[in-house]
């Protein structure tokens, strides 16, 4: 698909932002059934007027909803698919330079045939759109990846009478993909981001580990993601952008896998149907720019060089000399700079403030407009 004129940007947000404290008190008031759903919607919606404003005034040219209506990043959206359910946990251990922490978000399953009954994330992108076009930018709305599904548990995950062909299961669960972004495209959507993890999880060994256990072979599973990646952007109109967030974890200021790209960057950063690769590039665990030698010449690598995770701004000549020595890998104008991941990617977010968070969205800005004008 032919990259848009306008997106993406050389100054970049990814997603998720920091939410206030009146989303998280209206929050608790409806899980104890003091607020109600039109209430908070009522809420989040005069948040993500702050939201987009702040984003508007740091100089970015585009913008999300903060995700200020998602508890978590995938969650709200994966369990609106009809045949998935959440059964149990998913024990993860996330790592900080303190030390480690455990979540265990519920365990996807696939209970019946996947349906996309309902809007997915329409609904949230419709709300954002007129308050993007009063603020003069182009509304970007993330996707969860439609690997989750399969990543989490597997072929264990995934009812067997429902689906005894997995041929069958990545043939639906592409099709609830695509009628998704036809709906959002009809909403008037012509900017989206799926956020990946599970390409990056292949690059840890520790990960690699976990999937030989379960009976599947990472080296096999890159082509089977990349493959139903296409499938979903099969029928993306000309004139939407699609981006690609590749993120190995983001919950609390800590992460969950490490490594580099180099084990997928092959089929990743040149075969997927997309025309920007967002990277995570915030620190050594992610590994060096070698893997961009691989990067298609109709694509975009944004650079995730400003770190969500912790509040200490980095300098200006520190991200230049980073996007320089990227530089000598892929060509300069292949290049653009973000974040590194969103600021909140479950609900309680990383440990900054808000005015970390607008600097460090300012320094995008800044240092994006000093390298490519």
């Amino acid at each position: 698909m032919p990259a848009s004129p306008l997106a993406p940007f050389k100054a970049e947000v990814v997603g998720s932002l920091l939410r206030p404290t009146a989303i998280h008190e209206a929050r608790s008031g409806r899980a104890q059934g003091r607020v109600s759903a039109d209430e908070l919607w009522a809420v989040e919606t005069r948040a993500i007027d702050d939201a987009v404003a702040l984003q508007r005034d740091t100089g970015l040219r585009v913008c999300t909803d903060g995700e200020f209506r998602r508890r978590h990043w995938f969650m709200d959206f994966i369990e609106r698919i009809d045949g998935v359910g959440f059964e149990g946990s998913l024990p993860t251990r996330f790592h900080n330079e303190a030390g480690d922490i455990e979540f265990a978000p519920p365990r996807v399953v696939v209970k019946g045939k996947l349906k996309r009954v309902q809007p997915l994330a329409v609904h949230h992108f419709a709300a954002l759109k007129g308050v993007a076009d009063r603020a003069g930018l182009v509304a970007k709305q993330p996707i969860p990846s439609p690997t989750i599904l399969h990543f989490r548990g597997g072929r264990a995950a995934i009812d067997e009478t429902a689906y005894p062909d997995m041929a069958e299961f990545f043939a639906d669960l592409a099709r609830v993909y695509r009628e998704e972004i036809a709906a959002l495209y009809q909403a008037g959507c012509r900017y989206v981001q799926i956020d990946e993890t599970n390409l990056p999880f292949l690059c840890d060994p520790q990960m690699r580990d976990g999937v030989v256990r379960r009976g599947d072979d990472p080296d096999a599973l890159p082509a089977t993601y990349v493959a139903l990646l296409n499938e979903c952007l099969r029928e993306v109109p000309d004139d939407m952008v699609v981006g690609m967030h590749m993120c190995r974890g983001n919950h609390e200021s800590s992460w969950a896998a490490e490594g580099g790209y180099d084990p997928v960057a092959e089929l990743a950063f040149s075969a997927i149907d997309v025309d920007a690769l967002f990277l995570e590039y915030d620190s050594p665990r992610a590994g060096t720019f070698a893997p961009l030698k691989h990067l298609a010449k109709n694509k975009t690598a944004v650079l995730g060089l400003v770190t969500t995770k912790k509040g200490k701004l980095e300098t200006r000549d520190e991200i230049k000399r980073r996007i320089e020595e990227a530089a000598r890998i892929a060509p300069i104008e292949q290049l653009a700079l973000s974040p590194q991941c969103g600021f909140a990617s479950t609900i309680r977010g990383n440990a900054l403030t808000p005015d970390e968070q607008r600097r460090k969205l300012e320094l995008v800005v800044e240092v994006a407009g000093a390298v490519w004008g």
